[in-house]
């Protein structure tokens, strides 16, 4: 059992930073694959970046362009997402997702993840 609390959300200027964390509980963690996922109103939810146990590979979403860095501290059972350049459509709700196997590459779609934190509210201002 993992369970998933995300923090660092907030309200945000265009063209400011967020760093998003992913607090973890559980012995699986280490070993889980993490992802990121975020959904805004009206919209599916859309895939953003995942990183491998160890974080030795990592998958980013293409429309991100480089402005989001995923990154894990086994150490610490936190997973996070730094985001860079934030324009009002990165408004969402975003949330993390844990794989509670060794899997590599790391997944990219909902069904690939085994357990989901409540999500954390960004809203970037214009």
């Amino acid at each position: 059992q993992v369970q998933l609390v995300e923090s660092g959300g907030g309200l945000v200027q265009a063209g400011g930073s967020l760093r998003l964390s992913c607090a973890a509980s559980g012995r699986t963690f280490s070993r889980s694959a993490m992802g990121w996922f975020r959904q805004a109103p009206g919209k599916e939810r859309e895939f953003l970046a995942s990183i491998t146990w160890n974080g030795g590979m990592t998958y980013y979403a293409d429309s991100l362009k480089g402005r989001f860095t995923i990154s894990r501290d086994n150490a610490k059972n936190t997973v996070y997402l730094q985001m860079n350049s934030l324009k009002p459509e990165d408004t969402a709700v975003y949330r993390c997702a844990a794989r509670s196997q060794v899997v590599s590459p790391p997944p990219r779609e909902l069904y690939e993840y085994d357990y989901w934190g409540q999500g954390t509210q960004v809203t970037v201002s214009s």
